[in-house]
């Protein structure tokens, strides 16, 4: 059971590569509907989805790749109050949502909850991934301690986002989470994996689990989920 967090740039490729690899019960959340813009970059919709609920227009393509999965459609806010609840029903989690905050919720609620995820975003023409296992490595606050203020992300009217890009980082993840699944291969855990597409370049800086991490760490602070201000390029 893997639970999809946004039908966007991200998370329309991860969906698909799950329903044809016959992951047997995928849930997908996401609040948005389809608009024109998001067709350049946001693979499972499609012109005549127009106005239609993000989470419908995905399960309409993964059912026809694959009549035989359980796709769970959640057209809903993730929230700090509903989070834990939606989570804790699956085996893994993919982030693939459009904001810094959602990010830093979903790594608290999973690491609260033992969900092991991957996590990845896009920029310009540059993509970054982790895969966290709760308890085991290191989490998404070891490298990055705290949301970034609204104005520290540009928009992505102001930045760009090459539609392949997406593409890209979504079948890492998609890939992250089928090795999750079949135990094949190594995950990128306690690894932030960094390309720029511009001349491929593929980095991996190697973390560590943060005796000090807020939500992770040896005396973790953070008891109680807070949803915070949402700051980034939608994706």
């Amino acid at each position: 059971r893997v639970l999809i967090i946004g039908a966007g740039g991200l998370g329309a490729p991860v969906a698909l590569y799950l329903a044809a690899a016959g992951v047997g019960t995928i849930g997908i959340v996401d609040n948005d509907t389809v608009e024109v813009s998001n067709l350049q970059r946001q693979v499972c919709h499609f012109q005549h989805n127009i106005g239609k609920a993000k989470v419908e227009s995905a399960r309409e393509k993964m059912e026809a790749i694959n009549p035989d999965i359980t796709v769970i459609p959640l057209e809903q806010f993730l929230v700090a109050d509903n989070i834990r609840e939606i989570i804790r029903d699956y085996d893994f989690v993919v982030e693939g949502s459009d904001n810094f905050p959602t990010k830093f919720l979903v790594n608290d609620a999973c690491v609260m909850e033992s969900v092991p995820f991957s996590i990845g975003g896009i920029l310009r023409f540059d993509g970054q991934a982790m895969t966290v296992v709760p308890g085991e490595s290191a989490c998404y606050r070891c490298a990055f301690r705290t949301p970034p203020p609204p104005d520290a992300v540009p928009s992505c009217s102001e930045a760009g986002v090459l539609g392949a890009i997406a593409g890209m980082l979504g079948t890492i993840q998609a890939a992250e989470t089928l090795k999750f699944i079949t135990g094949a291969g190594s995950l990128l855990t306690n690894t932030l994996l960094s390309f720029d597409a511009r001349n491929m370049d593929f980095h991996k800086v190697h973390l560590q689990r943060q005796d000090d991490c807020a939500i992770c760490g040896k005396e973790p602070t953070i008891r109680t989920l807070i949803d915070y201000e949402q700051a980034v390029c939608a994706i």
